[in-house]
């Protein structure tokens, strides 16, 4: 088998996120969940939507990068107000990228710091995440697993709805909420523990489980068997070569 790169197991991983979800749409925002995404959908669920990250539903995945010589697959349009159809219907499936995240699975991705009128860093703005996080599934990618991610507190600012029955809107009860997973640099979580806490599903090779709990900062249900992050196969390795035909993912994991 050719040698597997670190980002190529997590992508692996991460590639099963979509697996049983049939036909929603798959939005992976980076290139390790854009990448995850068409891989699912070309080897584990062909019921998968994905779009060309402009305005259309795809036969096959688009590669990222130049396209070159290649012709997009077009199968219909998907302008904005389909993509909100399916966003407040629920038929979708996003893997995003928190700056922080907490306990409860609250995300983060607008700002750092104590006071929201003088924050110490300033980023992108809650976006879409309170939406979409009442509305459809969600799972997380960290390409650096910390205690600057994963906090010990709550949140800097609570982008989008976790399992935090304090921060619910009225009327919104906890099993509405639906987060998936959590794939990063060290490890496969969910939220499968007792209460909805955190849970450690894997940990890649040469990993421990105490590197884990140490990079996070709030306890981790761990079971009495935690699994290792299998190794990915050749034809998932050639699949990704097709979708990052200018490896673009080598850089994805940061330093």
């Amino acid at each position: 088998m050719t040698q597997a790169t670190l980002v190529d197991r997590v992508i692996c991983a991460a590639a099963q996120a979509w697996k049983d979800d049939g036909e929603v749409l798959a939005t992976g925002i980076g290139i390790v969940p854009r990448l995850a995404a068409s891989l699912c959908m070309a080897s584990l669920n062909e019921d998968l939507i994905m779009t060309d990250s402009e305005a259309w539903v795809v036969r096959e995945p688009v590669p990222v990068g130049p396209r070159g010589d290649y012709q997009v697959k077009r199968e219909s349009h998907m302008g904005f107000a389909r993509i909100f159809d399916n966003v407040w219907g629920g038929k979708r499936h996003a893997m995003v990228g928190p700056t922080q995240v907490d306990r409860w699975g609250q995300a983060n991705i607008s700002m750092i710091g104590d006071d929201y009128a003088r924050p110490k860093v300033m980023m992108l703005g809650v976006r879409g995440f309170p939406g979409n996080s009442i509305s459809h599934a969600n799972s997380f990618f960290v390409p650096q697993h910390s205690t600057r991610v994963f906090v010990a507190d709550e949140v800097d600012m609570v982008a989008s709805a976790g399992y935090n029955p304090a921060r619910l809107a009225r009327g919104w009860r906890l099993d509405e909420i639906d987060i998936r997973y959590i794939f990063s640099n060290l490890a496969v979580m969910d939220f499968g523990g007792p209460n909805h806490q955190v849970r450690l599903l894997s940990v890649h090779p040469g990993v421990s489980v105490e590197q884990v709990q140490e990079a996070t900062g709030f306890p981790l249900h761990i079971p009495s068997h935690v699994a290792t992050t299998p190794d990915p196969t050749d034809a998932q390795l050639a699949l990704l070569d097709r979708f990052d035909p200018h490896g673009l993912r080598a850089h994805a994991m940061g330093g």
